[in-house]
């Protein structure tokens, strides 16, 4: 039988949500496209992305919130690596783009949902190359080998 650990369980959640909401938005701005040609699909692209991408990307901040906490409990040192420093400052853009793009596509503009695009990919670009970034080293732990003489 196989055994999860929780950690794991939310960070594949992390990641589907992450890349659900991706994907979602690349095909909402492929629909903003074709929405000025066709009048019956007007609208269509700032619904899918307040339904599915805005949503995606909330579910995906608090799962990595989470995760963060969890390491944080654990004692491990999250902050150490440099890549997350660089990742949490492309989330908060996307974020913030992300929340903006349903009303942008609303008004046939696209460049909130474009910047929330490349803030995603970005941070996935962080994320995949975060060996390139380095860490913090930190000096070993003072073993106590009980009194000296």
């Amino acid at each position: 039988m196989p055994h999860f650990e929780l950690f794991d369980l939310v960070k594949w959640l992390h990641f589907i949500c992450f890349t659900i909401a991706g994907g979602a938005a690349v095909v909402a701005l492929l629909i903003s496209g074709l929405e000025e040609d066709q009048e019956d699909m007007r609208g269509l692209s700032a619904t899918l992305w307040k339904q599915v991408v805005v949503w995606g990307f909330r579910v995906a901040v608090v799962t990595g919130g989470t995760l963060l906490a969890m390491k944080l409990v654990r004692r491990e040192h999250p902050f150490d690596d440099y890549y997350l420093h660089l990742k949490l400052f492309f989330v908060l853009l996307l974020l913030v783009m992300s929340e903006l793009s349903p009303k942008a596509l609303a008004l046939a503009k696209r460049g909130a949902p474009l910047i929330a695009l490349l803030m995603f990919l970005l941070a996935t670009f962080v994320v995949v190359n975060k060996d390139a970034f380095g860490h913090k080293v930190r000096p070993p732990a003072e073993v106590s080998a009980g009194p000296t003489s």
